[in-house]
This record gives structure tokens, C-alpha cells and sequence, in this order.
């Protein structure tokens, strides 16, 4: 079986959102995720490289991949909604993604600002098996709701990650509630310059 991927247009709070679908190859899913992107006022989309290593690094393990743009982004219609509207617009996909495979457990995965708003999410909304949060700003407030939040959580951290130093992020890391973990990766920056295939290595084998 080859791997599935179709282009879709899925109903969102602030209108059409652009998504795109992925299957893994050679064998059915037994997760079903939803992928995140990065700020959307920074050009962030669905099609970041961390995003699309993401999605890949998931699809290796056996999940189906749902990836979309923002409110605003691409051709997702709507504006910027500063994080509040954002998150709703992973409501929205979600729900999707649940409803194509109600059968099948689900996940959450971000980076980045992505990762802020699957964790809000995941948080909000029990029941995901995990949440995978790549370069997890540090810089973008507090996050008082993971200090109470019982679903799994993995980070994937950069050591030299300009929007959340190791030592900030360590430091807000002891205060998150169990099950935790974070896997540091060798890499220049927030963006995991020089080392994507490690990235990519790290989510296959955390899911």
C-alpha cells in the first residue's frame, strides 16, 4: 500500500482552513495526528521544514498525519487570531481528524507556537494518548495549565534554541505535572539548523 496523501479544505470557526492528509506506507494507521505550524506572523505554515519532519517522523511510526494552516495562512481564510483563535482552529481539525478515525487513539504535535497551541488544546480536552511539542517557546508567557495537565507530554528541545534557552526551559519544565519528558537535541537553533534528520529520528521514536 503506498502512502496516501490528498489536499483538503475543512470547515473552521473563522471559515475554510487548507489541510493536508497523510497516510503512512505500507500499512494501516494506528494513530491518527494532528501537526501544528509555527507563527503564522512569522511565516510559519503547514509546510515548515520542522512541520513537514514532524509529520514524517509520525507517519514513520505508523500514524495518519493531518496538517493545516492557520486562520489567515495560505489559503485558510480568516485573520490572525492571537493564539485564542488559533487553538480553536485545531478544535476544528481535530474534530475532523477524530471523525475520519473514531476508532483510532489520537495525538497532538506542534513546534513552536504550534506547540503552545496543541498543548492549550490537549489540556483543555482530555484524552489524546500524547502531545509532542518541538522547540516549546519559552518566551511566549507562562504555562500554568501543564503544571495540572495528566496527559503525556514530550518535548523536543533544541540546545541552542533563541526562544527558549536551556536553562529557562528547564527551570519551567520541573513545574509540569507527570508523565513528562524532554529529549534535547544538538542543534544551532530554534529551527534545528544541522539537524532535522535527528529531529525526525526523535519523533519516530518517541510515538
Amino acid at each position: 500500500m503506498s502512502r496516501r496523501i490528498e489536499s483538503l479544505s475543512i470547515p473552521g470557526p473563522a471559515g475554510i482552513l487548507e489541510a493536508l492528509f497523510e497516510e503512512p506506507e505500507h500499512r494501516a494507521p494506528h494513530l491518527a495526528t494532528l501537526v501544528c505550524h509555527p507563527h503564522p506572523l512569522y511565516g510559519g505554515t503547514m509546510h515548515s521544514k520542522v512541520v513537514y519532519r514532524l509529520a514524517r517522523g509520525l507517519r514513520h511510526c505508523g500514524a495518519a498525519v493531518l496538517r493545516f494552516n492557520f486562520r489567515g495562512v495560505g489559503r485558510s481564510e480568516g485573520e490572525h487570531g492571537h493564539l485564542e483563535g488559533e487553538i480553536e482552529d485545531a478544535r476544528a481539525a481535530l474534530d475532523f481528524l477524530r471523525a475520519r478515525y473514531p476508532d483510532l487513539p489520537y495525538a497532538l504535535a506542534g513546534f513552536s507556537f504550534g506547540g503552545r497551541v496543541i498543548t492549550r488544546l490537549g489540556c483543555e480536552v482530555p484524552g489524546a494518548s500524547f502531545l509532542l511539542a518541538a522547540g516549546f517557546p519559552t518566551r511566549m508567557g507562562e504555562a500554568e495549565y501543564l503544571e495540572t495537565c495528566p496527559t503525556r507530554k514530550i518535548f523536543l528541545q533544541s540546545t541552542h534554541d533563541e526562544f527558549a534557552p536551556r536553562a529557562d526551559f528547564e527551570q519551567l519544565y520541573q513545574r509540569f505535572a507527570d508523565p513528562k519528558q524532554v529529549i534535547w537535541i544538538d542543534a544551532a537553533d530554534h529551527f534545528f539548523a544541522g539537524s532535522l534528520d535527528r529531529l525526525e529520528a526523535a519523533v519516530a521514536a518517541a510515538c
